[in-house]
């Protein structure tokens, strides 16, 4: 059995008390794996963004807003586990100042400088020891060199490369990939099952071998 660390949802990036930049990430995914890696007879801990679907209630599951925030309790909590699942979609930026109070239309455009949130799969894998580490790509142009690249520059052991049309929907389409290129598995269908996959998946090539 496995204690597996499952980041899930969106992330928000406050511009002011009240508006954030954030993305359409639905955390379906994220739930579906808890509940397929509770079916195999693993622990799942689940850290999420802000989300409306609900977790198994067999999971541990910690809810953040931020990207920052997510990193910091997945640091605190990867320790404690034998790999992690990194299916989450964490705001890739934020403002360098975020105003006091709610921003006014001025009649006139609004310029605001936006700089790089922290990689919470990146800063992870500085720390990974001998715990394996699946992350998630979703893109939309030269998808398997992108993926590939993504990969390595995580330091994962496996990726799951996805698209768009998976965003928000209870649908998806997923291929895992290896270090090396090769295309282990190829999935379409419902979030639940394709997720029961992947935990197979990864219970064949990473978590018997942990």
């Amino acid at each position: 059995m496995a204690r597996i660390l499952i980041t899930s949802g969106p992330t928000r990036q406050y511009l002011d008390p009240v508006r954030y930049l954030t993305n359409a990430s639905s955390g379906r995914m994220g739930s579906a794996l808890a509940a397929a890696a509770l079916e195999a007879g693993h622990e799942a801990v689940v850290v999420s963004g802000p989300v409306d679907v609900d977790y198994p209630s067999g999971a541990e599951v910690v809810y953040v807003a931020s990207t920052e925030e997510m990193l910091d309790r997945c640091q605190e909590l990867f320790p404690r586990c034998h790999g992690l699942i990194a299916a989450a979609a964490p705001c890739d930026y934020r403002p360098v100042q975020v105003a006091r109070h709610k921003l006014r239309k001025s009649g006139g455009p609004l310029r605001m400088e936006l700089i790089e949130t922290p990689d919470v799969v990146a800063t992870l894998a500085k720390s990974k020891g001998s715990r394996w580490m699946v992350a998630f790509a979703l893109e939309t142009e030269d998808k398997h060199m992108r993926a590939l690249q993504k990969l390595e520059r995580k330091k994962c052991d496996l990726i799951v490369l996805n698209g768009p049309s998976s965003i928000h929907s209870p649908n998806t389409d997923a291929e895992i990939i290896a270090p090396t290129g090769e295309i282990l598995a190829t999935f379409r269908g419902s979030k639940d099952e394709v997720a029961r996959q992947i935990l197979r998946v990864l219970d064949q090539h990473l978590i018997r071998r942990s």
